[in-house]
């Protein structure tokens, strides 16, 4: 959590810089710090107690300083003099869609819009219209905007709340005393925002639990205390834990995980058959004797059922497929044979090529994809038609250091807004792969938006369509699209589409991919890694595709090298 809440003060340097239209590459350094600092996957003042923060890629001597400042002081004295020169309001209106670093110093400076609450006073009483580049168009987008970053505060995006469910449950695990501990809730159905965390444990020293779980670094507030349960609130969620005794876990971590429908569908077996089922476990209703509770397998064979994955207690057709023999058998982390969407320095990511090769083959891949931007990415500093010649050149070198392990060349190509390519025909023929992605335009109109996807979908020499939806959460709505006209475009032309994995997109979402699995399409989990520890992000595309009811069979990075580098040539040869 102490690497977030460095990270998180990088980022508000970079953003005041920005809106004071400072110099554009010390900003990225500022954001590429923040990136490398977050993605570490050790706590940073362990790195900096043996004097390596120099070795963080991103980090440099002025960086440096100033996270050791941090460490020791708990602030940046630096970010205190820019605050005092931009109220945090104004830094805040950045993250309304929409709103860039310009707008947000010209609306402090012209109407002293300090806050997301006065600038929405403004929008709606139509006082903005008229300021450069402010039409009433943009009022109204503003809005929008404003109601999706409310809703994003309301519910915490997995990747922050696995983050800190991990993280605590790390530091519990550490008293004796815990036999056993799980996350429930949501989140351990992995939904994809969540709105509090649920932590179970078994412990006969529940009091020695408590203390260490309010005492917890970064517990900004303890909402309450008992013996067996208390709350607390940790990064603007809260967290609850509950002891249990050791009979009743399993039947507890069923009952707090749910859903609420699901478990009623659970509950209404159970009267068939004369029991009844509680978070303390199942009981037959005309004796009170227990007959389940430990494990969840036994709770739910006690009811007629086999144990039902988490990601599936949707009440969502599984317990029909489960009375049927027909639940599926989930794709995991460990069926996943390569990862097809990373960034290196050839655009905007911190590894090179070849320390993104090594890291994956360390994590046991037989391939990667390196599918760095194409030319018209400049925020990303996408490649220009000579560079892309040169990361060519460069996956071919790497590939000949290597044994047992293969860089696929690839690119996440612009698709223009009229559906075009951003590179021609005869660049693209020499790419092992091309993944093709939106990145600008995003207010265009559902039939424009859609028009311009499916004509891209279906060019013959695209493999993969990238987040199709263009969310971010709690940040960016997708933009407007005929989903199903780009799916069925995808399955006429044979064009995989992709959950992109980063926790900020989770894009496709679990019902949209579900829906590409009954058309038949080819689907891609991928982690769109910026830094070598964002290959983790996996783990956030598999929850989806286990939600998606995905098997291994549905999942197109689960094959082997040569039955991908199959698929890929047969791919191009398919009729649009």
């Amino acid at each position: 959590m102490r690497n977030f809440e460095v990270a998180s003060l990088l980022l508000e340097i970079a953003d005041i810089l920005e809106i004071q239209q400072e110099n554009a590459f010390r900003v990225r350094a500022y954001r590429k710090g923040a990136q490398a600092v977050e993605a570490l996957p050790e706590d940073l003042a362990s790195v900096a107690a043996r004097g390596e923060l120099l070795d963080i890629p991103g980090i440099g001597k002025d960086l440096a300083a100033k996270i050791q400042e941090c460490l020791a002081c708990g602030q940046i004295a630096y970010l205190e003099e820019l605050r005092r020169q931009i109220p945090a309001g104004v830094v805040q209106l950045m993250r309304i869609q929409g709103l860039g670093p310009r707008t947000a110093r010209l609306l402090f400076d012209q109407m002293g819009v300090d806050s997301i609450d006065k600038l929405e006073a403004l929008c709606l009483a139509h006082k903005l219209a008229g300021l450069p580049g402010i039409k009433r168009k943009t009022e109204e987008n503003i809005l929008k905007g404003i109601q999706v970053w409310r809703s994003g505060r309301e519910r915490v995006p997995i990747g922050s709340a696995l983050e800190i469910a991990d993280a605590v449950v790390a530091r519990l695990k550490e008293l004796a005393s815990v036999r056993q501990i799980a996350v429930a809730g949501s989140l351990r159905r992995r939904r994809e925002t969540v709105k509090d965390i649920d932590i179970l444990a078994v412990s006969e020293q529940p009091a020695e639990v408590m203390e260490r779980f309010v005492g917890l670094h970064g517990v900004a507030e303890v909402v309450a205390r008992g013996e067996t349960k208390s709350s607390v609130r940790l990064r603007d969620i809260q967290v609850d834990l509950r002891v249990v005794e050791t009979e009743s876990f399993g039947a507890a971590l069923q009952y707090f995980t749910g859903s609420k429908q699901h478990n009623i569908r659970v509950r209404e077996m159970a009267q068939r058959r004369g029991l009844k089922v509680s978070e303390y476990g199942v009981f037959e209703e005309s004796s009170d004797r227990r007959v389940a509770g430990a494990t969840e397998a036994e709770v739910y064979a006690a009811v007629g059922l086999p144990f039902i994955p988490p990601e599936l207690r949707e009440d969502a057709g599984e317990i029909e497929a489960a009375l049927d023999g027909r639940l599926p058998t989930l794709v995991t982390e460990a069926d996943v044979r390569g990862d097809l969407q990373l960034h290196t320095t050839w655009s905007d990511g911190l590894p090179s090529v070849a320390e993104l090769a090594a890291a994956a083959q360390a994590r046991g891949y037989a391939y990667i994809a390196v599918t760095d931007h194409s030319k018209s990415a400049t925020i990303a500093r996408g490649m220009s038609e000579e560079r892309l010649l040169q990361m060519l050149a460069d996956v071919e070198s790497v590939n000949r250091t290597r044994s047992g392990f293969r860089v696929l060349a690839g690119c996440e190509v612009d698709i223009q807004a009229d559906g075009e390519l951003d590179f021609p025909d005869e660049l693209l023929r020499r790419l092992d792969l091309v993944q093709v992605s939106v990145h600008s335009r995003f207010k265009m109109s559902r039939d424009e938006m859609t028009a311009r996807i499916v004509r891209a979908v279906r060019h013959p020499l695209v493999h993969i369509l990238g987040h199709p939806t263009g969310r971010l959460l709690g940040e960016r709505a997708p933009y407007e699209l005929d989903l199903e006209a780009v799916l069925q475009a995808a399955r006429a032309s044979g064009t995989a589409v992709e959950i992109n994995a980063s926790p900020q997109r989770l894009d496709l979402n679990d019902v949209a991919a579900r829906r590409a699995k009954e058309l038949g399409i080819p689907i891609v989990i991928s982690t769109d890694a910026h830094a070598v520890p964002h290959l983790d992000f996996m783990r956030f595309g598999v929850d989806v595709a286990r939600r998606a009811w995905l098997t291994a069979a549905d999942v197109l990075n689960t094959r082997q090298e040569p039955d991908l580098r199959t698929w890929l040539a047969a791919k191009r040869s398919h009729p649009a």
